[in-house]
């Protein structure tokens, strides 16, 4: 259909206005880059540092000793339920010696049920409370974001280098603790 020489004056006319065209999208990506303001922010620090995350951690370890503490009792009662047996098992009637392993075995089980169930309750209180904080968080970000006129803010975690004058992790936990009081 085509000769080679229409193909490769083709080609070159498709090169040049290609070119063009990225010099002309290079001068206008160059505009943009100039009017772009980005600044970072570690997420985690800043929400860590908030006083609201400080007084839920504070209260979530307080429900924590507490619970440590009764889920010590019943381990020892347990304990005890076993030395007992150990020590009775020889001197027990067959019946007896069943009773007692049967209802030791119940209240094994019962414990092991319990501190699992209270292991996925302190998760699940910890990971909701965590994400209402990081909402929040992302509302503040969004608000020194406009304020600011920034085009984006971005995780510092994910940046191998940043000026530190546009790091806003300190700007960020101040704000969230004037909001949320």
């Amino acid at each position: 259909m085509f000769s080679n020489k229409h193909r490769i004056k083709f080609l070159n006319v498709f090169l040049a206005l290609g070119l063009f065209g990225v010099g002309i999208g290079g001068v206008s990506s160059l505009a943009w880059a100039a009017d772009t303001k980005i600044a970072f922010v570690n997420i985690q620090e800043a929400m860590f540092a908030t006083k609201e995350y400080k007084r839920a951690s504070a209260s979530f370890k307080s429900d924590f000793d507490k619970e440590k503490g009764i889920i010590a009792a019943r381990e020892r009662k347990i304990k005890k339920m076993l030395d007992n047996l150990s020590k009775q098992g020889f001197v027990l009637s067959p019946e007896l010696k069943k009773k007692k392993e049967d209802r030791f075995l119940k209240e094994k089980k019962g414990f092991e049920r319990y501190v699992q169930d209270r292991n996925e309750e302190f998760s699940r209180n910890e990971k909701t409370a965590t994400a209402k904080i990081l909402r929040k968080m992302l509302k503040v970000l969004q608000k020194i974001g406009k304020d600011k006129r920034l085009t984006m803010i971005m995780e510092k975690k994910t940046v191998f280098y940043s000026d530190s004058a546009t790091d806003l992790t300190k700007v960020a936990t101040k704000t969230y603790d004037k909001m949320h009081k």
